[in-house]
């Protein structure tokens, strides 16, 4: 699928964007045939702090994965979806935020209007900042980016502690400031998902977290009901923890030969990350 983020959301096909955290979850998404990726932030500060997902980054520390994975995204034309979380700040640093997220490659932010310090949102205890100032968030994020290409994505984290209707109700008032896709977080059931899907005209999102408090339906089921936009953000590296967990286990409690876990190809892994194009460059330059 070619074209900007913009372009494919308007075909009206849901999108399916894994999760990545770190340029080998990206690599991998790619020669898995992801069309489109999602700069999931828990898995971000997990890997680049070993943080957890609870306001702890910073912009600075953000944006410079945004900038690498961009670069790589950009060449290959495939959109990256950004986690911004709450704009790290006031309105000011949302305008900050969007600029540098939009220059540093990225196809869309997403800005949440959880109180700062944010917290994961399949998490409890998350609170909102009122409805008008994360309307004027958004309206800051569509005024600030450069391109009109560059997609502004509004959360909610309301569910949890307010119920849906009141969800709903924030949603509706972000997408009337200009948000052009509608992230309801932690929707509880089936029924309030088909609710979501059908409310807006906008592309909505769905999150999918193994073990979250949203049930994780079938894409079939997914599209069927509306969605615009499926993401993963919790997939990849909870498989990796799975995995790790497995190995290192192994190789600290009876060697390399009481490893179960099935170890990727390393003449393999080298072609994921690249070597082939070092080779090819050093034949034609050497003397």
């Amino acid at each position: 699928m070619q074209g900007t983020l913009k372009a494919r959301l308007a075909t009206g096909e849901m999108l399916v964007a894994p999760g990545v955290y770190d340029m080998i979850s990206l690599r991998m998404a790619v020669s898995a045939g992801a069309s489109v990726a999602y700069m999931t932030g828990y898995g971000s500060v997990a890997s680049h702090l070993g943080l957890p997902d609870a306001g702890l980054a910073s912009y600075r520390d953000m944006v410079g994965r945004v900038e690498v994975m961009g670069a790589f995204c950009r060449e290959r034309g495939i959109p990256l979806i950004a986690d911004g979380d709450t704009g790290y700040g006031g309105i000011v640093n949302v305008a900050h935020t969007v600029r540098g997220y939009e220059a540093a490659g990225a196809s869309a932010i997403q800005i949440e209007d959880q109180v700062f310090p944010k917290k994961c949102g399949h998490t409890l205890g998350r609170a909102v900042i009122p409805t008008e100032d994360m309307v004027t968030k958004i309206k800051v994020a569509t005024d600030a980016r450069r391109s009109d290409e560059f997609l502004i994505l509004a959360r909610t984290d309301a569910r949890t502690t307010h119920g849906l209707d009141e969800a709903i109700h924030r949603m509706e008032q972000y997408d009337a400031a200009g948000a052009d896709i509608l992230f309801i977080e932690s929707p509880e059931s089936e029924e309030e998902l088909a609710r979501i899907a059908a409310h807006f005209s906008k592309p909505v999102l769905v999150n999918n977290v193994e073990g979250g408090r949203t049930p994780v339906l079938p894409q079939a089921r997914l599209r069927e009901l509306g969605f615009g936009l499926s993401i993963y953000p919790a997939t990849g590296f909870l498989a990796v923890g799975a995995a790790l967990e497995n190995v290192y286990a192994g190789l600290l409690n009876g060697g390399e030969e009481a490893i179960s876990a099935p170890l990727y190809n390393f003449e393999k892994f080298n072609k994921l990350m690249g070597f082939d194009e070092i080779y090819e460059l050093e034949d034609r330059f050497r003397a």
